[in-house]
């Protein structure tokens, strides 16, 4: 077998049909484009979000409008307040089996809400200046761990 004897098999490909080239065509009229309008014109293409010169979906929805950063990093957060359940030394390990948080998937942020009544090491990812304030306060550490789940 040579490769100009090759071919595909009977049934396997089908003719193309041209539309709308006259009365024999089979189609006929309106060649299978509806009746009339802007789009059954030749050459006609209407940009994905035309609403035919109505105002746009996307215009009357102005909270859909805008910029979402595809680098964003989001975080699990913890309140210093809610620390004093712990002693000596806070993992984030120790804060999902304490169900602060849910998983270890997100990196954990520490923000300073609350009070911190007892000196603590706490581990996170990151934390807010008055999170690292109070905690050095009580006299605690605030270590951060570049951990590998930041996502």
């Amino acid at each position: 077998m040579r490769q100009n004897e090759l071919a595909s098999p009977p049934g396997a490909r089908h003719k193309k049909r041209r539309i709308g080239r006259g009365l024999g065509s089979g189609q006929g009229r309106t060649a299978g484009k509806g009746t009339k309008g802007q789009k059954a014109r030749s050459g006609s293409k209407v940009r994905p979000g035309f609403e035919g010169g109505q105002l746009p979906l996307i215009k009357r929805l102005p909270e859909k409008r805008g910029f979402t950063n595809i680098f964003r990093i989001e975080y699990a957060i913890v309140k210093v307040g809610s620390l004093n359940r712990f002693e000596g030394e806070v993992t984030p390990q120790r804060l999902v089996e304490e169900r602060l948080v849910k998983s270890l998937k997100k990196p954990i942020k520490i923000l300073g809400d609350g009070e911190l009544e007892k000196p603590l090491i706490v581990k996170a990812d990151k934390f807010t200046q008055t999170a690292r304030r109070k905690i050095e306060a009580a006299g605690g550490k605030a270590e951060e761990s570049s951990s590998d789940s930041s996502a």
